[in-house]
């Protein structure tokens, strides 16, 4: 599959890669890499020298459809591990125990740090989990990646690419932190390197970086949005209670006014003309 889609990629957006001798031809590395767009899941691992195995959500591997189907069927070809993300720690721990098993294997593994796609281009705080802990339980180097206007190529929400946008990757030098091996349970080493391979890839890619996590940043533009739909609705609902409050005093502003019926004539009062008695 990836003989397939890299050629294409290629071919239609001309994407760029800088760095490309920071990846070992052999041996264990993790990459961890920024995330702004759907379609980093395919410039990354088909554009990388090696495989790269990436945790995916278990719904790229479940969605109906044809495009479901495509989709499953490349992340099923570049090697790509389905893992139920629904939140529970089950789930956390089992993609760190698949991403040890990778590195185990003297292969590439993949991660973003943030745990989900950018909603806004800005880079967002690294969750402490599957990076830190991987790293520093195998002792493997972790790689800095910035993915480069992929946001433009597919924005969030957007289905069909945008073709005239040109992508890129570059990729940082490896970063050692054996010095830590073995001290994967403490949460204060873990939010350090965490925190050190952000700043890496912030450097990488230029963006902005702002320390919440992308999942908060995505709630607090959701009920933003929300709030701000719901301002616009009460406008126009004010607006039209207006309109029609001015239309109708213009309606009875330009009433004829109704006619005075006139009084009906007074009877006339009858005299008694018969003459007096006499």
């Amino acid at each position: 599959m990836k003989m397939i889609v890299a050629p294409l990629l290629r071919i239609f957006f001309r994407p760029w890669v800088e760095g490309m001798e920071n990846i070992p031809d052999e041996g264990p590395a993790i990459i961890a890499s920024n995330h702004l767009s759907f379609s980093d899941s395919f410039f990354l691992p088909a554009l990388m020298k090696r495989r790269v195995t990436f945790i995916a959500k278990a719904e790229y591997f479940t969605t109906p459809g044809l495009k479901g189907k495509l989709t499953a069927a490349f992340f099923k070809g570049v090697g790509q591990l389905p893992v139920d993300r629904s939140g529970t720690r089950g789930a956390g721990e089992a993609a760190i125990r698949s991403g040890i098993a990778v590195i185990e294997r003297g292969e590439l593994f993949g991660v973003y740090p943030e745990g989900t796609r950018s909603p806004d281009g800005k880079l967002y705080r690294g969750k402490v989990g599957g990076l830190a802990r991987v790293a520093l339980a195998t002792g493997a180097p972790v790689i800095p990646v910035a993915m480069i206007d992929t946001e433009k190529v597919q924005p969030p929400g957007q289905v069909v690419p945008n073709f005239g946008v040109r992508p890129g990757i570059r990729v940082g030098r490896p970063l050692d932190f054996s010095r830590y091996q073995g001290m994967e349970n403490d949460r204060f080493i873990l939010r350090s390197v965490t925190d050190e391979v952000m700043y890496e890839i912030m450097k990488l890619s230029g963006q902005e970086y702002v320390d919440i996590y992308a999942t908060a940043a995505k709630r607090r533009i959701a009920d933003e949005k929300k709030q701000a739909d719901a301002e616009r609705k009460a406008e126009r609902k004010a607006e039209q209670a207006a309109a029609k409050a001015q239309q109708a005093q213009a309606h009875d502003a330009g009433q004829p006014a109704q006619p005075s019926q006139p009084s009906q004539p007074a009877e006339p009062e009858q005299r008694d003309e018969r003459p007096a008695a006499g």
